[in-house]
């Protein structure tokens, strides 16, 4: 009996010392799965459970903004648990401390550079406290806590641990292109949600451009009523976004790109353009740097910018407001005889000192409306104010120079994402590289950085898809600490983001499917999606050679345009191949062995699809090229795992195959390719 008593004591210990090792990884693992990475983490034991009793209370002195994210944040919690919450609202009525769940604000936050984001989280067993200096910490907290809920079984619950979190760079924001192609409102509002959710901070509106006026101007109506085919904001509705925004800690920047990109401001008021003889223009149809281009001599441009500028003001609060600046090549000035003189009057040697008298009389005019002047790269020029700012999109050498000669400056060089390059070229663009040559006080003057969604090929239908989750890998960069760097990790944790960002109504996921089901005319399109995930759009500004093979009003619901940077499939493929060339992984050739046997049952299915589907023709083409690289991928594989030479024969035989099965169909490519392309490089190689 005392036998059997020290038996049943010994299995008790090692079974709770069992299910204390479970629980010290599940906890473990959720404070692992936030995006972007916080500054410090401890885990602790035990589980705060999430039941109808949570409630939040309020402590301190917040903005008021902070009682609606909670009240937000109550319903997500719901959402995601299937709790039915007794407390559903958060007011002024939860001051105090008796809820299971305080939030502790030492001061109201303003919506400014460099306003303190920390905060502070610890949970545990009972409670979980959230300490933040402003509610727009506070606020960043509770997406963290969104973040680390999890099941036990059942029952919805959050690890105990604690966070200690702030962001490395001040303006950490995504640009929005909605004048290429028009975003209406809702677009603008569910992408303000997702940068809130992964703690961005500014979005940038990019208002104007060749292709379309996109705001209501009571001065001068004749700017949207003729250059904005009708798609445009209205004031009120630029105050709702703004006010938006507001409510979720981010900051609204319109831009007025001047005096370049100016075809539909002159389609509108010709009067204003610099080309002689000309007294008419018409909106641009099509991609890339056109001629057009405000004139800087006439008076009148400046007489209409500064109503412009002066009604924005007043609906746009925040300090910065940016004019563009960029790719003003100047040939209508070169045509123009009076420009010409105007130049020589005033000593200018060039085009370049021309527009910096452009930009010093619109900072004139920026300064006395109380805003800062932001532009592209081109506004710096000798003589610019160190009040301007620039955002820099030709890289980081002239990031490093802006700081370094006194000017505050943000990066978007490696951040634009329309180019549909993989995340891995975004989420290493550091804004301030750790072997920077800068001084303490110049590199202040790196702001932080932007992702780009320039809009020549996104509509309203598929911008999501060109915007998350790939953005929260910029985000991470921009917040958490410089050593952060783990691609397969973040790759693991944006399948987490992507979820919970569509959650809150951004349709990066179900868009894409949308658009399959359409090109499958009515059958089955899951075929489509297997082919899908390994294809991604041609990168750079392949797609659209010289801007011309699409207009705006072109389709953009094709194949090309259900496909993403970074599906899923090609990367868990190109993982698996880097593993199995690394080590010969049994798991790893088990799961490229997986894919090649999938991709040779899917060609079946897609060869019915298309004979009802025409517009899936694509697909099936890409397919046959993929299979034909499979069976290559087949006999490296053997070779490699075998140890042995193949012939030159072969060599040249497979890299023939891999090329023809590399060309671009539907303005899409095959991502595996380049992944079995370097198997077989290795062949050549060694063994």
């Amino acid at each position: 009996m005392t036998i059997l008593k020290r038996d049943i004591k010994v299995a008790l210990t090692l079974l709770l010392l069992v299910n204390c090792f479970l629980l010290k990884g599940f906890q473990s693992e959720k404070y692992q799965d936030v995006i972007p990475v916080p500054q410090q983490v401890s885990v602790a034991e035990g589980l705060f459970e999430v039941n109808e009793d949570f409630k939040i209370s309020i402590q301190g002195d917040p903005n008021e903004r902070l009682y609606g994210a909670s009240t937000r944040f109550l319903r997500r919690l719901s959402g995601r648990t299937g709790v039915f919450l007794k407390s559903g609202y958060v007011t002024e009525q939860n001051n105090g401390a008796n809820g299971n769940f305080v939030i502790e604000v030492e001061r109201p936050g303003e919506l400014v550079v460099g306003e303190d984001e920390s905060y502070e989280l610890e949970v545990k067993r009972d409670r979980i406290f959230l300490h933040a200096t402003t509610e727009l910490g506070a606020m960043h907290g509770l997406e963290t806590v969104l973040q680390l809920l999890a099941f036990d079984g059942a029952t919805p619950v959050i690890a105990a641990g604690k966070v200690t979190d702030e962001p490395r760079f001040p303006w950490r924001g995504l640009m929005m292109d909605v004048s290429r192609h028009f975003q209406p409102i809702e677009v603008i509002k569910r992408n303000i949600d997702g940068l809130a959710a992964v703690k961005m901070n500014v979005l940038h509106l990019h208002l104007t451009d060749d292709q379309g006026f996109r705001v209501e101007v009571k001065s001068y109506p004749q700017l949207y009523q003729k250059g904005s085919d009708g798609q445009y904001f209205t004031q009120e509705e630029l105050k709702t976004i703004v006010s938006y925004a507001a409510d979720r800690g981010i900051r609204v920047v319109p831009e007025f790109d001047v005096p370049g990109h100016a075809t539909s401001w002159l389609t509108a008021m010709p009067e204003l353009g610099s080309r002689p003889g000309v007294e008419s223009y018409s909106m641009e149809r099509n991609a890339g740097i056109f001629d057009p281009t405000l004139d800087p001599t006439n008076e009148k441009v400046y007489e209409v910018l500064e109503a412009v500028f002066t009604e924005m003001a007043a609906i746009f609060p925040d300090e910065y407001f940016h004019i563009g600046g960029d790719e003003n090549e100047g040939k209508d000035w070169d045509a123009n005889p009076e420009i010409q003189a105007f130049k020589e009057k005033h000593g200018y040697k060039d085009n370049h000192e021309l527009q910096n008298h452009f930009n010093k009389r619109l900072l004139k005019t920026l300064t006395a409306l109380n805003k800062k002047m932001v532009g592209w790269d081109e506004i710096l020029q000798e003589g610019l104010p160190k009040t301007a700012v620039i955002q820099s999109w030709r890289g980081i050498e002239a990031l490093l120079s802006s700081a370094e000669q006194g000017y505050q400056t943000f990066l978007s060089n490696g951040y634009y994402i329309d180019l549909m390059h993989s995340v891995e070229d975004h989420y290493y663009v550091d804004p301030l590289p750790a072997d920077h040559k800068l001084t303490d006080e110049q590199a202040a003057n790196i702001l932080g950085g932007e992702a780009t969604m320039w809009a020549e090929l996104v509509v309203p239908t598929t911008v999501d898809s060109r915007v998350w989750p790939r953005t929260a890998a910029i985000a991470e960069r921009l917040w958490s600490p410089q050593s952060v760097g783990d691609l397969k990790d973040l790759y693991r944790r944006l399948e987490i983001i992507s979820l919970q960002l569509e959650e809150l109504g951004l349709q990066h996921i179900t868009s894409r499917n949308m658009i399959l089901r359409k090109l499958a005319n009515g059958q089955d399109s899951e075929a489509l999606k297997i082919i899908s995930d390994l294809t991604g759009p041609l990168q750079g500004y392949t797609r659209n050679p010289g801007g011309t093979m699409y207009k705006s009003h072109s389709p953009f619901t094709l194949w090309a345009d259900a496909c993403i940077a970074d599906a899923e499939s090609s990367t868990t493929f190109r993982f698996a191949m880097e593993q199995f060339m690394q080590n010969r992984s049994e798991d790893a050739l088990a799961s490229l062995e997986t894919s090649l046997e999938l991709w040779a049952s899917n060609h079946a299915a897609l060869a019915e699809i298309v004979k009802g589907a025409p517009l899936a023709q694509p697909a099936y083409e890409l397919s046959v090229k993929l299979n034909k690289a499979a069976a290559v991928a087949h006999e490296a594989i053997a070779y490699y795992k075998s140890g042995t030479q193949p012939t030159a024969k072969w060599l040249e035989s497979a890299k023939n195959t891999l090329e023809m099965a590399g060309e671009q169909v539907g303005r899409t490519e095959l991502r595996p390719v380049e992944d079995i392309e370097k198997l077989v490089d290795r062949l050549t190689v060694n063994n």
